[in-house]
């Protein structure tokens, strides 16, 4: 796995490359969502958010680029569990970096957050980002039948999950 990914902050100088992921139809298509919001919608929602407790965000970085983002979103510290959501541009998509960025978020949540348990949606018919989640540790919990509204159909979500427990175990060995 490569060793020269990096995980950052989100800083509100991070708007314009985030700006282009949210608006990329074929990038948010994986994340059920639309892709639509603007430069300033995006500065406000940063600057409304920026103690919000129950949610990480960071900037992936290869060589000093910005090659994509992580997140740790809904932390519900009482049941200590959070949603991981990655992204990587286009551009960088099948260098292996979002191997490297989801070990550093996953790091996170467990080794500095305490979090007992990570989860995620992912569309059914999304097999390499699966496969991914699959190789990281994330095991398939479910799925929800036509979760998702895109691009005029509906679509599985495939739930996973990933234990602090068996991150630990799995790195003692």
């Amino acid at each position: 796995m490569r060793e020269d990914v990096e995980i950052r902050v989100v800083e509100k100088g991070d708007a314009a490359f985030l700006h282009s992921l949210y608006n990329n139809p074929d990038i948010m298509s994986y994340w059920f969502e639309e892709a639509y919001l603007s430069l300033q919608a995006l500065e406000k929602s940063f600057d409304d958010n920026i103690d919000n407790e129950k949610s990480r965000k960071f900037i992936v970085m290869h060589d000093n680029e910005k090659i994509g983002l992580v997140e740790l979103v809904g932390i519900d510290w009482k049941h200590r569990n959070a949603e991981f959501t990655i992204m990587i541009a286009p551009e960088h998509q099948g260098n292996g970096y979002a191997r490297p960025a989801t070990k550093l978020a996953i790091d996170y949540g467990f080794s500095t957050l305490n979090l007992h348990k990570l989860y995620l949606y992912v569309d059914k018919i999304n097999e390499k980002a699966i496969h991914v989640y699959e190789k990281m540790g994330f095991e398939a919990e479910g799925v929800a039948k036509e979760m998702f509204f895109v691009n005029g159909t509906y679509h599985d979500a495939v739930v996973m999950g990933i234990f602090k427990r068996d991150v630990l175990r799995r790195d003692m060995n």
